[in-house]
């Protein structure tokens, strides 16, 4: 395991682990791995902020959107500045990129749009409105954007990229040495990243799949008891969580963490 400098998320997400962060990456440095992977990475809310960087690390994610700004952002950081090096936060540009077709851009084009609607977007949701406050300056800022950025590009260095299906993920990288941190959407909101690209069925699939794991994996998750049937016979741990997506304001939260293996302290 070599020390590296945590970096922060170059966005926001929804569902982006930002309250759990802190106890989850305490149970991932406690766990002795080789090979680090993600099936549902996002936009790294987990995966930034580890401290500890094992012999490989997989970034997963299947929106082809998040793969090609990472991969933009480890490989052509100076480029991808350069394409926003004039863009302003307008409601009008805001509304004219989130009706622009990805498949019609550069991949360059495609990185500079992404990250633009996700800093701008209330919630950092994929279909949300234009997210500015009366009282606070807008998210997306070349001068605040570059730090972050280029903490990200140092961070991403040496790792692998897929663009797969979180269960094609698995059976491609698993192995003794292998820890899986999966932020699956939650139940009750399967389609919030995307019609078509998770549905219910998934996690009795995804159980089955663990159970059969020769690795080790930490699962983060809704507390429902649909959960705790298909799960049963995992570990649970439970976590009260405060959220402020909504406008109404925080509302209070149960989440599980859910793995294969006897949580311990780290000795890290």
């Amino acid at each position: 395991m070599e020390k590296v400098r945590p970096a922060a998320p170059v966005a926001p997400w929804l569902g982006g682990k930002k309250a759990l962060s802190a106890e989850i990456v305490k149970r991932i440095e406690a766990i002795d791995h080789t090979t680090y992977a993600e099936p549902f990475v996002g936009m790294g809310g987990v995966f930034f902020r580890r401290s500890w960087k094992p012999k490989l690390e997989v970034a997963n994610d299947l929106n082809g959107e998040i793969t090609n700004l990472f991969r933009i952002i480890q490989q052509h950081l100076p480029q991808l500045l350069e394409v926003m090096k004039y863009q302003i936060a307008s409601r009008r540009e805001f509304e004219r990129l989130r009706e622009a077709q990805p498949s019609t851009l550069t991949d360059l084009q495609r990185a500079a749009r992404f990250l633009y609607l996700q800093r701008l977007s209330f919630g950092g949701q994929v279909r949300g409105v234009f997210g500015v406050s009366p009282d606070t300056a807008p998210r997306f800022q070349l001068s605040r954007l570059e730090p972050l950025l280029d903490a990200a590009h140092e961070r991403l260095e040496n790792v692998v990229f897929e663009n797969l299906d979180w269960c094609e993920l698995i059976r491609r990288y698993d192995k003794s040495g292998t820890l899986f941190y999966l932020d699956p959407p939650y139940w009750g909101g399967e389609n919030d990243y995307g019609k078509g690209m998770f549905d219910r069925s998934q996690f009795a699939a995804m159980a089955h799949e663990l159970q059969k794991l020769q690795g080790k994996f930490i699962l983060s998750i809704n507390d429902r008891p649909e959960i705790r049937e298909l799960f049963d016979g995992f570990h649970f741990q439970e976590v009260k969580l405060k959220y402020s997506v909504s406008k109404q304001g925080s509302t209070e939260a149960a989440e599980l963490l859910i793995s294969n293996y006897e949580p311990r302290v780290s000795l890290l």
